[in-house]
């Protein structure tokens, strides 16, 4: 399973990381995936949206039984 997650991952990094940003998968358990998110990602005001709209939405499209997406 954590290979289909950065499998995912790897789609949305190229965007994140063209705003000096990134993500890194942490833990799966349970149908939640825990990530952190990284460089001018972790400090921005629109993080939050960024995690729900961006990664958990692509996470849940990609990836069976991703049911929740968290920042840590």
């Amino acid at each position: 399973m954590n290979e289909e997650i950065e499998a995912a991952l790897a789609k949305i990094r190229p965007h994140l990381q063209a705003d000096g940003g990134d993500v890194e998968l942490v833990e799966f358990a349970d149908g939640v995936v825990k990530v952190k998110l990284k460089g001018a990602c972790g400090c921005c005001p629109m993080s939050l949206m960024t995690l729900q709209q961006g990664v958990g939405r692509i996470l849940k499209q990609e990836v069976p039984g991703v049911k929740e997406v968290v920042a840590v």
